[in-house]
């Protein structure tokens, strides 16, 4: 298998482990979300012990090795990405997989299990049509960055749990953009920016710089994922409010 297919067979497989889970009546709440994290965390290990043993991993449910500081080759996982959605039995939760090279994806797949989908990005088709006016945010906490940026656009909100469901909002055409601050790893967003970067989005930090992955801190708390043609918009109102 290539990287690309092995990524999104692995993201396929543990999402259909995941809705297996997601299934049963003999767990629900913090049980039923710290099973579906454990067992998607040993699948994925054991997939890739088996298919790329030389290979470096991150994953936000195992131990951080110094080792894949000076890897090559480093898959960057989300077992579960909305476990909180996940427990409560909604739609808006993920499963990430991440090939990193030089700090940058090269490989990634995003399942979105509840709606039967996997964006990979070998085969991703290019965000293009009618701009929506609209930016996903969180259910929960919204950003005032994202809200701010959505005021001064005059763009509506979206909200979605999950931060792969919300980047693949944006890739899929449901809306223009997803602006997030705070609390978020590299694993949060390293297989949703490969797929976004393949679909010929923009992708960066708030502040326009570029998103690095596999560095000493695993801690990558803001990003931008945007139509082109709104990225001058966006950053320019983001540059705004640093001032």
């Amino acid at each position: 298998m290539t990287d690309e297919e092995f990524a999104a067979r692995l993201a396929h497989d543990t999402g259909q482990l995941l809705l297996a889970v997601n299934g049963t009546s003999l767990l629900s709440g913090h049980d039923l979300g710290d099973a579906g994290d454990s067992l998607a965390q040993e699948f994925i290990a054991q997939a890739l012990a088996i298919h790329r043993p030389h290979d470096a991993v991150l994953s936000e449910e195992a131990r951080d090795e110094a080792s894949r500081l000076t890897a090559k080759r480093v898959w960057i996982v989300d077992p579960l990405d909305g476990t909180s959605e996940f427990r409560r039995r909604g739609d808006d939760w993920a499963v990430h997989i991440a090939l990193v090279e030089n700090g940058v994806p090269t490989a990634s797949a995003v399942a979105l299990p509840p709606r039967g989908s996997v964006f990979r990005s070998d085969q991703v088709g290019k965000a293009d049509g009618p701009l929506t006016g609209s930016i996903v945010v969180s259910r929960g906490r919204t950003p005032w960055e994202a809200l701010l940026v959505a005021k001064k656009l005059g763009m509506a909100l979206d909200p979605v749990n999950s931060a792969g469901v919300k980047a693949m909002a944006v890739v899929e055409g449901r809306a223009d953009a997803y602006v997030h601050s705070g609390g978020q790893h590299q694993w949060d967003s390293a297989a949703p920016v490969g797929v976004a970067l393949a679909a010929g989005l923009w992708c960066s930090r708030l502040s326009g710089a570029p998103l690095v992955y596999n560095t000493r801190s695993t801690y990558l708390p803001d990003l931008v994922i945007c139509r082109m043609e709104v990225k001058d918009d966006i950053l320019a109102a983001l540059q705004a409010l640093r001032r």
